[in-house]
């Protein structure tokens, strides 16, 4: 186990200290530009498009794909999940106050690289039994004909996201309600499997429909409640904000290392929780019905913003006015908990522990489908789909009872190399979601409701769903 933990160790010091960092952000800043800010320019679209009703296809037919709010939903689900309340902790733990300036950074720039890869999965997609699939292994396949490239790609995700971040989630709920009710680990790890079993047999509408309820409601439940505790230590923000800028460049080093650790934790754990660039998301968005592939890209840009400057800010923000980010001890859930008790009460551990089983089961159900998408990809043999459900069931159980450390570190190795991946496709396939950009605006400006076919750019090949 030591080597184990030695070699994932170097492995991620490599990828995220001189590979990663570069990329996520270079990329970020040029698609921003390429995209003329679209992130921001189009932002009061994104909440448009999100209520519009597209439960119909282009010619009328009822869809038997999910609807744009559910595909949102699904890639929420996702993304809302450990990251925003124990990767948040982690964050601060080890990389100080700082890093939390380089999650928003993170966030900022990158919404425009997650604007491309889910604009690209909407014009790829595929059709199946249950409507459309499709993601960064498609768009490798028929669009840069590199069908190797797709399958190992698919590999790394089905392992990162079905299997190692699954056991990520279902660790961080057996260690918040063992912190609150004193609940034996592996007993609320049988029962975190049993319940991802019943989701994950019941195939992408099931998980729709449960991400469609559980999202929203403890997205906003959660908000209210670290909205209450920043407004009664309003006065304390303008010191928090400096604390924060302070601390990202090495000015200020209350906890942690320098600037290097700051950057490097606050882009680590903010791509685990945002996804931007990383090739998640996209599985998700291709299986929206939609007129346009630009509505699902613009929505799915919304969903980075929901995650870190909403969520991910309110959990920093808890923990920073609580100051019990100094306590080495604390890490992790444990040191969301505490902070939050510590400004609303001993029910507070318990609120915290409610909102990861409700984050974190609905990040399973989300990472699950993940998986299943890009099997589809290599085989549509059932059996390997059922011998994949089964061993996402086992890997629930084995996260609840594992050590924090190892989990983590192996999270950050598959997410690195499947983020390396995806971000060297859409760099070479960037230019198409910007000529359907141009497409999708040119036919606003017209003051038409805008509709996308085969013939829409050009001389495209291999687009399935378009005709």
């Amino acid at each position: 186990m030591e080597l184990l933990n030695n070699v994932v160790s170097f492995m991620n010091t490599m990828l995220w200290s001189y590979v990663l960092i570069f990329m996520l952000i270079g990329l970020g800043l040029y698609f921003t530009l390429r995209s003329n800010f679209v992130q921001f320019r189009l932002f009061g679209e994104m909440f448009r498009l999100l209520t519009e009703n597209v439960s119909k296809t282009v010619t009328g037919k009822k869809s038997e794909g999910v609807s744009p709010f559910q595909a949102f939903c699904i890639s929420t689900a996702s993304r809302v999940g450990t990251g925003n309340l124990a990767g948040v902790a982690l964050a601060i733990a080890v990389g100080g106050p700082g890093a939390v300036f380089w999650m928003w950074l993170i966030a900022l720039v990158g919404a425009a690289s997650a604007f491309v890869e889910s604009t690209l999965a909407q014009i790829y997609k595929v059709k199946d039994p249950q409507g459309f699939r499709g993601g960064p292994a498609y768009y490798m396949e028929k669009a840069l004909g590199k069908r190797w490239m797709g399958i190992l790609f698919s590999v790394l995700i089905t392992m990162c996201f079905g299997l190692v971040f699954n056991a990520v989630q279902s660790n961080t709920i057996s260690y918040a309600f063992n912190e609150a009710f004193g609940i034996n680990r592996f007993t609320m790890g049988l029962i975190i499997t049993a319940l991802t079993a019943l989701v994950i047999f019941g195939g992408v509408k099931r998980i729709a429909k449960v991400a469609e309820v559980i999202v929203p409601v403890m997205a906003v439940a959660y908000v209210v409640v670290a909205a209450f505790v920043i407004l009664t230590h309003i006065t304390m923000i303008p010191s928090i904000f400096a604390l924060i800028f302070k601390s990202a460049f090495g000015l200020e080093q209350a906890v942690g290392g320098g600037m290097g650790i700051a950057m490097m934790q606050g882009i680590k754990r903010g791509l685990f929780s945002n996804e931007a660039g990383m090739g998640s998301a996209p599985n998700a968005a291709a299986t929206a019905t939609t007129s346009h592939p630009v509505k699902q890209g613009l929505i799915q840009t919304l969903g980075v913003f929901t995650d870190t400057m909403l969520i991910c800010s309110a959990t920093a923000f808890v923990i920073l006015i609580s100051g019990v980010y100094t306590d080495s001890s604390l890490t992790g859930i444990q040191l969301t908990q505490n902070a939050m008790s510590s400004q609303v009460g001993a029910w507070g551990t318990i609120f915290i522990a409610a909102c990861i089983l409700m984050f974190a089961f609905s990040s399973i159900i989300g990472n699950y489908y993940y998986g299943e998408s890009n099997i589809e990809f290599i085989n549509t043999n059932s059996n390997w789909l059922l011998v994949y459900r089964l061993a996402v069931v086992g890997m629930v159980l084995f996260g609840s009872v594992s050590k924090i450390a190892i989990v983590w570190d192996l999270a950050d190795l598959f997410m690195g190399m499947m983020a390396f991946i995806n971000l060297i496709a859409i760099a070479l396939l960037g230019k198409i979601a910007f000529a359907a950009l141009k497409d999708y605006q040119m036919q606003k400006k017209a003051g038409k409701d805008p509709v996308f076919t085969k013939d829409s750019l050009g001389t495209l090949e291999h687009m399935e769903c378009w005709k």
